[in-house]
């Protein structure tokens, strides 16, 4: 036989080979439709429309709870997701735990040591206050103890118009750091939190929001410092006025583990309170608005420890993380074979890497995840690319995701690689 015709005939079977490859590789693609279930794990297809619901970071398992507050909110620190709320996300005046937001500005300035002086505006604000006169100097740190501890509202105007220059400048700083924390529906005019309203709207907050801000604060070990202290005293940098501050937040040696609070009131607002708890690893944040009026003083505290203790009773951490060893297989297009056949699929299998994740819950919440795979892959595919995801919810809240790859890649099959393997069965 001639090298001509050895030739044509070795083309001619090349030829073939990549026909017959192209169409069963078209008749494995249409045998891989996903979604499907597996053991009673639920595995979707990517595509433009799948949806995943569940964003918010609710729970729906708490009881309701007989609460005097219009408006409170239950939240583990950890996480900032909310275990219970009523009236949660509703718009109210906040009073005087508005200074939480104060005191952490005035920390993270880096102006604590610095001289601030009260302006004739500071000195005239109303009760409680710490009865300065217009120039008085303080140290700022000085001041925080008397804006935390006895909640003195010409301390917070002072401290506004040292940092800010001046207290609309101040408002401006707190609206964008409640922005940063991830508040959603806040809007502060005063340090202090009397009531006020101007042309963008009313002093306040959510019972939700603030919770936030807590657990924001509590992050910081001086804030933490400052609003524990039973009592502290100080002096004007003159020396000619001495201080002394009680703490004020009963709260603190109510329950054990109590981390830190703050009281609030006034005419619009009522009682308010927030305060953190800290107990064999979990943190639990309560915030409560419109918590009664005047004769109705321990009604924030009854509330309080209500929901505190529906916490701690309730609510253990969980590793929530499946690892699942038995993702199905994924078909690699226009791959080069694993067997080495041209008629042969590629195959490439998912990896969910494992590791710890641990979540604040009831027995009663079911933790479920969904998969969300492609049908198949486009050769060439890199060892260690992410190929879809693990999506966990707790009942329909989403929790978040955790990334799905491949071990082992897959390279494209190409012209030379048939040629190849033809030469090899044709010649040998």
């Amino acid at each position: 036989m001639s090298h001509r015709k050895r030739f044509l005939i070795f083309f001619s079977c090349a030829v073939l080979v990549i026909m017959q490859v192209n169409i069963c590789s078209d008749v494995g693609v249409a045998q891989a439709a996903l979604p499907f279930a597996v053991n009673g794990e639920t595995f979707v297809a990517q595509g433009e429309n799948d949806v995943i619901t569940g964003e918010t970071l609710t729970s729906t398992k708490a009881p309701n709870f007989n609460l005097y507050a219009r408006s409170a909110v239950l939240m583990d620190a950890d996480s900032g997701r909310v275990l219970y709320e009523k009236e949660g996300y509703v718009h109210m005046p906040n009073a005087s735990t508005t200074k939480i937001l104060t005191a952490i500005l005035a920390i993270e300035s880096g102006q604590m040591e610095e001289i601030a002086t009260a302006s004739a505006y500071a000195a005239t604000r109303p009760k409680v206050r710490l009865g300065m006169s217009e120039g008085d100097c303080f140290y700022v740190k000085d001041l925080l103890y008397s804006l935390m501890l006895e909640s003195h509202n010409d301390a917070a105007v002072v401290i506004a118009e040292h940092i800010g220059q001046s207290v609309e400048g101040f408002a401006a700083l707190m609206n964008k750091k409640a922005k940063e924390i991830g508040c959603s529906d806040s809007y502060f005019i005063t340090p202090n939190g009397l009531d006020a309203q101007d042309d963008v709207g009313v002093h306040g907050t959510t019972a939700r929001d603030l919770a936030l801000i807590m657990r924001y604060c509590i992050q910081n070990e001086t804030f933490l410092a400052i609003t524990r202290t039973p009592s502290y005293s100080f002096s004007s940098t003159d020396g000619r006025k001495s201080y002394s501050c009680n703490n004020h937040n009963a709260f603190l040696n109510m329950m054990d583990g109590a981390l830190s609070g703050k009281t609030g009131f006034t005419g619009n607002a009522g009682y308010c309170y927030v305060g953190a708890v800290r107990r064999d690893e979990r943190t639990f944040i309560v915030a409560l608005l419109a918590c009664g009026w005047p004769n109705n003083k321990s009604y924030k505290w009854a509330d309080t420890k209500e929901l505190m203790t529906y916490g701690l009773s309730n609510y253990q951490y969980e590793d929530i993380f499946k690892h699942k060893e038995n993702l199905p297989k994924i078909p690699a297009l226009d791959a080069i074979p694993n067997t080495g056949k041209p008629h042969d699929a590629t195959y490439l299998s998912p990896v969910l890497k494992e590791q710890e994740w641990k979540l604040l819950k009831t027995k009663e919440e079911m933790v479920h995840t969904v998969y969300e795979l492609p049908e198949s892959l486009l050769a060439p595919v890199e060892a260690g690319s992410t190929i879809g995801k693990a999506v966990y919810f707790l009942d329909e809240m989403k929790l978040g995701e955790l990334p799905i790859t491949v071990e082992e890649g897959a390279k494209r099959v190409d012209f030379s690689w048939y040629f190849h393997y033809v030469g090899e069965r044709f010649f040998l």
